[in-house]
């Protein structure tokens, strides 16, 4: 049987190792070469070994990159759905290891299929590897966390995004660290030169790409903005004596408010339906209107005479519209097999777990004469469903509140998602959270402002109105998945037309 050399303590070792490397490329380590250097160890376990011993090597990464990528989950499940800790270990163990099942079908797929191919070790793996991020933001509702391509927000990879968006960043990581083991592998000048020159290609390309201007400053000045993080404790928030209490709150900071374009609060701002609100909405609208602004906060909502209520968001004041989250985070916002396993435990039975999800191709919002595309907490990770809302967008709002997830580092990696969002769309972003991290990012993705985590504050500055689309925006995923899904069938045919025939004919001979 073939295998790499390596004994299996080395391979145990080193294969959670290549996976805990990607986290460590991501916010809020900020490493992103580790992200390269984590595909070239990952080709080289995978270079010789069969396709079983491939399974179980993809599964390690998959516990390596996942274990210590979003392991955060932890909080949601001990702190705030009260399960005893060795339970909630078990399931954020549970949870980890099942997410590794999608890199141990990766890998596989890679030996089995991909790597025999001309170009397979090469290109063949960077599209793979995009073709399975792509399949992980859909599959069992989706959960594209943790892509090779968040890493280059701010490297020099980052000249690309407004083009190809975080998959194509992806792309070209993985490229990058399959040409770093091929030229270890194959040192002859030739070699070199070919994996030298492609590397040259995108990176150099990246650096003159940075200096495109996509998109362009509209004439009117910069919206004025407040982000009002309240940092609630969690605890606390849905317990209904508190209420009173929340309101006090909100009025002490409704001043330092006044006189911007915009105000914006977090997810659940307040936690009543906001048809129980409006007896405190109302006259803070009106108040606003009087000032041409307009308010922006998330609140639950429900229809009159039905039983369906949604996490939402409303435009009041100089604003109207009204937005209901499309993507809902499993048992956090709804819970899969509800009747089986409501009751079970009290993680099932958190606050506000039971949303609808609310209908596609719902129109944006208006705020002060201008085009809000509003998105929900975990809506702002999926790249296509932003491109889609962005492309008649002046600006993009996000809220969130993630306080579900403590001092971990699921709120960071969650702002440097919303970053790439910016970056891809051309468009300035308003990141508003209950307990941090609020932020004012730019066109570029780059954070103008932002509020410390776990204290209440009001987020001011300013926002700008762009013109004009990037290829991301216009196009969105679709090419990029398209490419990478052709690239492997045109490996299959050259393999299966010429390079098999090929040896056919040696052999007739």
């Amino acid at each position: 049987m073939a295998h790499t050399g390596l004994r299996p303590l080395w391979v145990l070792l080193l294969t959670p190792l290549a996976g805990v490397l990607v986290t460590l490329s991501l916010a809020p380590f900020g490493l992103w070469p580790a992200g390269i250097a984590s595909c070239a160890l990952y080709c080289y376990l995978l270079s010789t070994c069969a396709p079983r011993q491939a399974l179980w090597r993809g599964w390690l990464f998959g516990l390596g990159l996942f274990g210590s990528g979003v392991s955060w989950v932890y909080v949601s499940i001990h702190v705030y759905g009260y399960a005893s800790v060795p339970l909630a270990a078990f399931l954020t163990t549970l949870f980890c290891a099942g997410l590794a099942l999608l890199h141990s079908l990766f890998a596989w797929t890679y030996v089995r299929h991909v790597r025999p191919l001309p170009g397979g070790m090469l290109l063949g793996f960077a599209a793979l590897w995009v073709l399975f991020e792509w399949l992980r933001s859909w599959l069992l509702t989706g959960f594209p966390w943790l892509y090779l391509g968040y890493a280059h927000i701010d490297s020099w990879l980052a000249g690309w995004a407004p083009i190809v968006g975080v998959y194509g960043l992806s792309f070209i990581c993985a490229v990058s660290g399959a040409c770093l083991f091929l030229a270890w592998r194959n040192p002859r000048p030739v070699a070199l030169l070919t994996y030298a020159s492609l590397l040259a290609g995108l990176w150099g390309g990246a650096g003159l790409l940075k200096t495109v201007e996509w998109v362009a400053p509209a004439a009117e000045q910069p919206l004025s903005v407040a982000l009002y993080q309240p940092n609630i404790p969690q605890q606390l928030k849905w317990r209904r004596e508190q209420y009173p209490e929340i309101l006090r709150q909100f009025d002490r900071a409704l001043p330092e408010q006044h006189g911007h374009d915009i105000v914006l609060w977090p997810e659940s701002a307040l936690p009543r339906f906001y048809q129980q609100a409006r007896d405190y909405l109302d006259p803070v609208a009106q108040q606003l209107q009087r000032n041409d602004a307009t308010l922006i906060t998330g609140i639950p909502w429900r229809d009159a005479g039905s039983e369906d209520y949604y996490n939402s968001i409303v435009a009041l004041g100089a604003g109207e519209g009204l937005y209901h989250k499309q993507r809902l985070v499993p048992f956090g916002e709804y819970v899969p097999l509800e009747s089986r396993l409501r009751g079970l435990i009290a993680f099932f039975d958190l606050p506000m777990s039971s949303f609808s999800a609310g209908p596609p191709g719902q129109d944006l919002l208006e705020a002060n004469g201008y085009r809000i595309a509003p998105f929900i907490c975990y809506e702002v990770v999926y790249p296509d469903l932003v491109a889609r809302s962005a492309r008649t967008a002046d600006l993009l709002v996000t809220i969130s509140n993630d306080s579900w997830f403590g001092a971990s580092i699921g709120p960071l990696q969650h702002l440097q998602m919303a970053q790439m969002r910016a970056l891809e769309n051309g468009r300035y972003l308003l990141r508003g959270t209950n307990n941090g991290i609020s932020a004012i990012i730019d066109h570029r993705g780059q954070i103008l402002a932002q509020a410390p985590q776990f204290e209440e504050a009001v987020l001011t500055g300013e926002a700008q109105v762009m013109l004009g689309r990037t290829p991301a925006a216009s196009f969105g995923t679709r090419p990029v998945i398209s490419a990478c899904a052709l690239l492997l069938l045109l490996l299959l045919v050259i393999f299966h037309t010429f390079w098999r025939g090929g040896e056919a004919a040696t052999t007739t001979e």
